[in-house]
C-alpha cells in the first residue's frame, strides 16, 4: 500500500510541479549510546553526526545527556560539518549519552531550471570539483566522463546526462555492508552497491566532467508511530547549477525502487521515479552532513574519516566497528 502512494504523489508532482504543496514530515528523533563495555582502562571518544536547521529542515529541542567526562559540539575544519563530540576518561565504568532533538523536513523539488546558465567560476567551487581518497578522478574516470557528456554543453546538460547514464548503469547490491564505501576504484569495475556507492559515482564522473558537485549523508524518518532507524542512513548527491543554486539527484533511490519493486529500466514506473529524483527528493530525509576524508574535531586517532553518517568512536586509538550497532552499543529512534 505504501508502494503505491508514494508512486502516486510522485505521478501528481509530476503532473503539476510546484502547484501543489510539498509534503513536510516531523517528528523526534533519540540517539541512544552505551559505551560501557568497551574496555575501561582505555578514553572513549565519540563522534556523531549533528544535523542543523538549514532552508529545507527544522532541526530544534535539542537535548544532550550523559554521565561522559566532558562534550562539546564541533565542526570539522573543511566542510564545517557540525559534530557532537563526548569523551570518557580512563576508569569510566558507565559510559552513556542520550542525543535528542525535533525534527521537520521538507520535501524539495527544484524544477524550474533557467534557460540560460550563469556565468561562474571553477575556482569558487574547486572543493566539489576536487578528487578525494576514494574518488579519485583518473584517466579512465574522465575518459568515461567525456564519453557520457560528449556533444553536452553546459552544468546542466552534463549533469543531467551523467545522472541518466547513472540510473542505466548500475544496480542495488542488498548484500552490500551498511550504505557502501563508495570505492571508485572498485565500482567502475563493478558499478553496484546501495547509496553511497551510485551516489560517489554520479558525484566523481560530474566532477571529472567539470560539474560542481556533492555527496549528502544523512538518515531516512521512519513512516509509523515508532519506529527503529538505526540503519536507516542515506546519502544522495547534489549538484550545482550556475545562477540556480545546489540541484539534489538520487539515482541511488532510483535503483533501490526498482529493485523493491522488481522493475526494469523500460517500465513506466521507472520513468516516474528518474523524473521525480531528478531534482526532487522526498521529506523522509534528513540532512547530517557532507564531504569526504574527513578530519574530526578533535581529531581522531589514524587516516582520514571516509564519510560521517554513521556514530563513530574509539577505544584508545581502536575504532569501533560503526557498521556493528550491536557490539557498538547504539540505538536511533524515530518518533512521530
Amino acid at each position: 500500500m505504501y508502494k503505491l502512494k508514494y508512486y502516486i504523489v510522485i505521478m501528481i508532482f509530476l503532473l503539476f510541479g510546484s502547484n501543489i504543496q510539498a509534503k513536510t514530515v516531523s517528528g523526534q528523533i533519540t540517539m541512544e549510546f552505551d559505551l560501557s563495555a568497551q574496555n575501561k582502562h582505555k578514553v572513549v571518544q565519540l563522534w556523531v553526526p549533528y544535523p542543523v536547521t538549514n532552508k529545507n529542515q527544522s532541526i530544534n529541542d535539542i537535548k544532550v545527556e550523559g554521565n561522559y567526562s566532558s562534550s562539546a559540539v564541533y565542526t570539522d575544519s573543511t566542510y564545517e560539518n557540525p559534530i557532537l563530540y563526548a569523551r570518557w576518561n580512563s576508569n569510566t565504568i558507565n559510559r552513556n549519552l542520550k542525543f535528542t532533538f525535533k525534527t521537520e523536513r521538507k520535501e524539495v523539488i527544484r524544477r524550474n531550471f533557467p534557460k540560460k546558465e550563469a556565468a561562474w567560476s571553477p575556482a569558487d567551487y574547486s572543493l566539489y570539483l576536487a578528487p578525494t581518497n576514494s574518488n579519485i578522478v583518473d584517466v579512465e574516470v574522465k575518459k568515461l566522463a567525456d564519453k557520457i557528456t560528449k556533444g553536452k554543453t553546459g552544468i546542466f546538460a552534463k549533469a543531467k546526462a551523467i545522472y541518466d547514464w547513472t540510473c542505466d548503469n548500475t544496480w542495488r547490491n542488498p548484500e552490500t555492508r551498511g550504505c557502501g564505501a563508495g570505492d571508485l576504484s572498485k565500482l567502475l569495475k563493478n558499478p553496484c552497491g546501495k547509496c553511497a556507492d551510485i551516489s560517489s559515482i554520479f558525484v566523481a564522473l560530474a566532477r571529472a566532467a567539470g560539474v560542481p558537485s556533492r555527496e549528502i549523508l544523512g538518515i531516512r524518518q521512519g513512516k509509523k508511530r515508532i519506529q527503529d532507524i538505526t540503519k536507516w542512513q542515506h546519502c544522495w548527491a547534489e549538484f550545482f547549477l550556475p545562477g540556480y543554486g545546489w540541484v539534489p539527484v538520487d539515482p541511488a533511490d532510483v535503483r533501490k525502487m526498482m529493485l523493491k519493486e522488481t522493475l526494469e529500466l523500460i517500465d513506466s514506473k521507472t520513468n516516474a521515479y528518474r523524473k521525480y529524483f531528478w531534482g526532487g527528493i522526498d521529506a523522509y530525509r534528513i540532512k547530517l552532513g557532507e564531504g569526504r576524508d574527513l578530519i574530526l574535531n578533535p581529531k581522531q586517532h589514524g587516516k582520514p574519516l571516509n564519510y560521517l553518517m554513521y556514530p563513530f568512536a574509539q577505544v584508545g586509538k581502536k575504532t569501533i566497528d560503526w557498521l556493528d550497532p550491536e557490539k557498538f552499543r547504539y540505538k536511533i529512534t524515530y518518533q512521530q
